[in-house]
């Protein structure tokens, strides 16, 4: 079986809602269905399923997906968003610059893009709405700025990539930091443009502002302290080599039950129950995916695909520049059609041996695939964070994505600058 009808085949079972971790699994038996001769049988796909999950930095993800859950469920992201808008909110688009920073941050708690979007969207959206803001504009913000919550460390994506190129997830999240604090400078940038075009409504802004200011900033950054100490811990535990990012993120679960349970007492031992519920529930397609993934990906070394696409396109272009364009473009396209896991860890192994034979460092490598999946987070067909910020508002998908396009032309200019200075992902390194 040629790798063009292998990947028609896979297309398709997309294409009539076919699950991706079982297209997955029926294009990995495929072959072997087809040619007796080839060297792989179901048999070896389930070993290599099972092998795929036998990984310890695999056991990140499930604990920041708990730790997630539990601050969200804890009302974290509104302690975060009430010190920033104090700081931030009289000044003009201070309001939306507000969600943008609260988005940074808990983006470096959950490592979830569509996380992000549901914590922070469900208590900011209905603030800045009371404050004369557009609703949709409100929306494709929160939207968008969820977006960075893959980018900023910790982030599952960069474990994902880690795991399907060996390189230290460590380096990853560090090479993330600048790239996120780009996207979301260039967010501000914009959300000030539109709200001097656009005019704001600062009685009402005001008078919501000195609310917080009545409480006094003592009060604010004591009800706040634990929330914003939160990344600080985890990430602070990984970069002094204190705790490996798995390690950290089991740190991540207890610091949340701790703050949560004991110093703001949002959560209850009854809601424990509901809460592992949630994150069985959002795990478990991400570890069925992740082991497809795998057997998937063998197959396509077995066929020889990586060299097969390597080649190809060393032999017709031979200019890096125009590489890395073709690069992007092709995983811009990608991620508005899949998700972000199997992406990774199908497209890595094709992908990454071109882009270090041109000279591309591994870790930036890294940086320019989740981003460019960032991105696929924000645009249809699949556009994941717009559907959840959809479901806080009842805005149609369409609507909020027709706000959020000069907001993507914003994280399109990161990206380029991201792709062609590699500073930006290494400096930090």
């Amino acid at each position: 079986m040629s790798i063009g009808i292998l990947f028609i085949i896979f297309v398709l079972l997309l294409i009539i809602a076919i699950p991706v971790g079982i297209a997955l699994g029926i294009t990995s038996v495929l072959p072997s269905l087809a040619d007796p001769s080839f060297t792989v049988g179901a048999k070896y796909m389930v070993r290599a399923m099972f092998g795929g999950l036998d990984s310890f930095p695999l056991l990140a993800v499930p604990m920041f997906v708990l730790s997630g859950i539990i601050m969200a469920k804890g009302g974290i992201s509104k302690k975060l968003f009430d010190v920033f808008a104090y700081f931030l909110g009289n000044r003009t688009a201070g309001m939306p610059c507000a969600v943008i920073v609260t988005c940074l941050f808990y983006g470096a708690i959950s490592g979830s893009a569509p996380a992000t979007v549901a914590a922070v969207g469900s208590m900011t959206i209905p603030i800045l709405t009371e404050l004369g803001y557009d609703l949709k504009f409100t929306t494709a913000i929160v939207a968008v700025a969820g977006g960075l919550g893959v980018i900023i460390p910790p982030s599952i994506p960069f474990i994902m990539y880690g795991m399907a190129s060996g390189a230290s997830v460590s380096d990853l999240f560090i090479a993330g930091i600048i790239p996120g604090l780009l996207i979301g400078i260039l967010l501000m940038v914009y959300a000030f443009y539109y709200c001097r075009k656009h005019g704001e409504d600062k009685l009402r802004i005001q008078t919501e502002v000195q609310k917080l200011h009545d409480r006094s900033l003592v009060t604010v950054l004591k009800d706040s302290f634990f929330a914003i100490l939160s990344p600080v811990i985890i990430l602070g535990c990984i970069y002094s080599g204190v705790a490996s990012p798995t390690e950290a993120a089991v740190i991540s679960v207890f610091y949340a039950l701790i703050i949560s349970l004991l110093v703001y007492k949002s959560i209850h031992l009854k809601d424990l129950g509901e809460i592992f519920k949630e994150a069985i529930r959002t795990f478990t397609p991400i570890l069925f995916i992740l082991a497809a993934s795998t057997a998937f990906s063998r197959v396509l070394t077995l066929m020889q695909v990586p060299q097969t696409v390597s080649e190809l396109i060393s032999s017709n272009f031979h200019s890096k520049i125009i590489i890395l364009f073709i690069i992007n473009a092709f995983l811009l396209i990608v991620g508005m059609v899949m998700d972000t896991t199997p992406a990774i860890l199908i497209l890595t192994p094709i992908l990454l041996p071109i882009a270090t034979n041109i000279g591309v460092n591994p870790i930036q490598f890294g940086v320019i695939m989740v981003v460019n999946l960032a991105i696929g987070f924000i645009t249809p067909p699949i556009g994941v964070n717009l559907f959840v910020a959809a479901s806080i508002t009842d805005v149609s998908v369409m609507d909020i994505a027709k706000k959020a396009l000069p907001m993507i032309g914003y994280f399109l200019v990161a990206l380029v600058l991201i792709t062609f200075i590699p500073a930006l992902s290494l400096a930090l390194l």
